[in-house]
């Protein structure tokens, strides 16, 4: 069955190590939209960051940010669908994470942008105006992520113990090079998102071809008809998939998608 949708991670997966979307992608991905193929980024990144690729996206124009918490209508430049964390919510998850493992700092990302604790160190540039100060300070309005990071613990023992304290009250998942944490409100995952999307443009599960390479691509993954990981993507990430790719700096999802619809 040829797939009627594609769903891709961005890094690691679909951009290259150097952040670029090679040319060859870009010409896999207009040739899809030629064929009426809608391909969906679907991103652990913030809007501020998935923004960056979003020329690529063509003309279908469709994206899920933030591992589903937020559909975003890339030509409209409009919210489709918001998946938040409530404050009160929130606040008890960080407090529940920090009385489990002390030292862990929090961040929260919104539509309008991220807002870190004092002791939160982001690893990559925040932006010019950003507010900092205590959780119960910055989380007063739903939110797409919340961010937890520890400097001194190893990423899995920081998600056991946070996924212990936490239980059913939120989804944490990791896709990060360091012991970072992202956490989404209960029940919401790139892969229930994506089901939602896929539903409302009639489109099942069986039709749909998925890319990931770690974690927190598990479950869209699995979700999906056809999956593929890199192959260089987390082992558990290869034991979900169906199927293995060339790496992103081979355009592994542009040579698997050429192949498949005889590009």
């Amino acid at each position: 069955m040829t797939p009627k949708l594609v769903a891709t991670d961005l890094d690691g997966t679909l951009v290259r190590s150097d952040g670029t979307v090679s040319a060859y992608t870009q010409g896999v991905l207009a040739a899809l939209d030629e064929q009426d193929v809608p391909v969906v980024f679907v991103t652990g990144r913030p809007l501020r960051w998935a923004e960056d690729v979003f020329d690529h996206v063509g003309r279908h124009g469709l994206a899920v940010v933030s591992n589903g918490a937020l559909v975003w209508d890339v030509e409209k430049r409009e919210p489709v669908l918001t998946r938040t964390i409530a404050p009160a919510v929130g606040v008890e998850v960080c407090e529940r994470i920090r009385a489990a493992v002390p030292g862990s700092a929090f961040a929260v990302e919104t539509l309008e942008g991220i807002a870190l604790e004092t002791d939160f160190h982001e690893r990559h540039p925040v932006p010019e105006g950003s507010r900092r100060g205590a959780i119960a300070e910055l989380f007063v309005e739903p939110a797409l992520k919340l961010l937890a990071r520890h400097e001194e613990l190893g990423y899995q023992e920081f998600w056991d113990r946070a996924a212990a304290a936490t239980g059913d009250r939120a989804v944490i998942t990791w896709s990060s090079t360091s012991s970072l944490l992202e956490i989404s409100a209960a029940g919401v995952t790139k892969a229930t998102t994506l089901a939602v999307l896929a539903e409302q443009l009639g489109i099942n599960p069986e039709e749909v071809v998925a890319f990931g390479d770690m974690p927190n691509d598990i479950d869209m993954l699995t979700w999906a008809g056809t999956s593929y990981a890199m192959t260089d993507a987390h082992p558990t990430v290869r034991a979900a998939a169906d199927r293995i790719a060339p790496s992103n700096d081979e355009d592994g999802v542009a040579s698997v998608l050429s192949e498949i619809f005889g590009l």
